[in-house]
């Protein structure tokens, strides 16, 4: 990875054009990079090195973290204008492998999947009397009923509010078409038949060497280059839709999709494993932060928590780099011979994007460092999307009362997500709510 922002060209010379010329270049970053290596096993047994982040051993405590609730009030109430006014786009993963909990898609994982699974791994009864509904539905009427409940309390009518509202639902290949029918029909009570956008998140062949270089593998398994491949898959055109009238795709040029995104002033990405937002979908706070960073000029927000101490995770570190002055996120694949239980800050499993169209256009001219991961004996990248964070001046912000992620990762996440099913239901109105918007 360069050791400064870049400027004015794609870091590692990918090509986003389209998914394919994506690819094209992905191999051609192969040649380039791998070029000393005989085989994908070869580039396995070296992958720690080859993604070491240069300078981990210097990288030290984070110097910055501004408390948010030092300006909680007056941040709440830009927030709340914000999202009344539409300026908010709201993004939604669903996409990624799952590989860990061994479920299938966690769109369609419900109550009665997750006590059955505690049950045979001999875990606590579970409470029961959750309600039916799958975590996707549960993450996509949540934003809805707390939108609503925010325009009632404003005395403004929530139909209009709704009508403001963007959201764009990212959802793997084997889950299409069952969610975006889903959210579709789901929705379309809540929100304006356009408002509503998807996109596919692309999967592909592993490289293998050949005589002629790295190429893809057409009898390996298709599998998607991690959530960094995203951000770059929403800088192409013909990727994001939206249903039409009669149900069929209306697929966006690069120029609709920035259009849109030229209309907000944030773009907040969150996955649907994450079990918080279950009860707590809209925060005023950290959106009314959003719109002030932007104001001066920053281009990425990062919630930063605490480790858990007790069950340490992997993630993206938070840390001061003294090569660079500044803190960094780095993700724990990148850093060789640190424990889970060695990272003591965390960025939280999601991200404020400020200025969107902005980081779009700046996503094609700088790229992303492009990780290796070698599965099934083929290569597969695997860029993040926290790495915007090394060129996009970057706002790192806790809480007084910061605490762990929570999210449904793996099968010791059951009795957690059990819990913050039960306590959603549990709102006022939300499950009659999500009923009438279910049909």
């Amino acid at each position: 990875m360069s050791r400064r922002p870049q400027t004015g060209k794609n870091m590692t010379e990918l090509d986003l054009e389209s998914p394919e010329s994506y690819l094209e270049s992905a191999a051609r970053l192969a040649d380039s990079r791998l070029a000393s290596f005989g085989s994908a096993e070869e580039v396995g047994l070296a992958a720690d090195d080859i993604n070491a982040y240069p300078g981990r051993e210097s990288l030290g405590p984070p110097a910055e973290g501004k408390v948010l609730e030092d300006e909680g009030p007056a941040l709440a109430e830009t927030g709340r204008r914000a999202v009344l006014e539409g300026r908010i786009f709201w993004e939604h993963t669903a996409a990624g492998e799952a590989t860990r909990l061994g479920l299938g898609p966690k769109y369609f994982i419900g109550p009665d999947l997750l006590e059955r699974c505690l049950a045979e791994d001999g875990g606590p009864a579970p409470v029961g009397g959750i309600k039916p509904l799958a975590l996707g539905r549960r993450h996509m009427f949540q934003l809805a009923y707390e939108i609503r409940k925010l325009a009632d309390l404003s005395g403004v009518d929530p139909e209009k509010a709704m009508a403001r509202q963007r959201m764009l639902l990212v959802v793997p290949e084997e889950g299409l078409p069952g969610m975006v029918e889903e959210a579709s029909k789901d929705l379309a009570g809540a929100l304006p038949r356009e408002s509503l956008l998807f996109m596919v998140q692309t999967a592909f062949h592993g490289l293998e060497r050949g005589p002629s270089g790295w190429r893809p593998d057409p009898s390996s398994p298709r599998r998607p280059h991690n959530h960094g491949y995203l951000a770059m898959q929403k800088t192409m055109g013909g990727q994001v839709f939206r249903l039409g009238d009669d149900g069929r795709p209306r697929w966006l040029s690069r120029e609709a999709f920035l259009g849109i995104l030229e209309e907000a002033w944030d773009l907040v990405s969150y996955n649907i494993e994450d079990l918080s937002y279950l009860t707590s979908a809209l925060d005023l706070e950290t959106a009314g932060l959003a719109v002030k960073k932007r104001s001066e000029g920053y281009g990425m927000m990062m919630e930063v928590i605490p480790n858990n101490p007790g069950r340490p995770i992997k993630g993206g570190m938070h840390a001061f780099d003294p090569m660079l002055a500044r803190d960094v996120v780095v993700e724990s694949f990148r850093l060789k011979g640190v424990r889970p239980e060695d990272i003591r800050y965390l960025n939280k499993n999601f991200n404020h994007y400020l200025d969107p169209a902005r980081i779009s256009d700046n996503i094609r001219e700088e790229g992303l460092y492009m990780p290796v991961s070698v599965k099934d004996g083929r290569l597969y990248f695997q860029p993040v999307q926290g790495d915007i964070s090394f060129w996009a001046k970057t706002f790192f912000f806790t809480r007084k009362a910061a605490s762990p992620i929570n999210s449904l990762k793996t099968r010791q996440d059951i009795p957690s997500a059990l819990e913050a099913m039960r306590l959603q239901d549990s709102q006022p109105g939300f499950f009659e709510y999500a009923a009438r918007l279910a049909g």
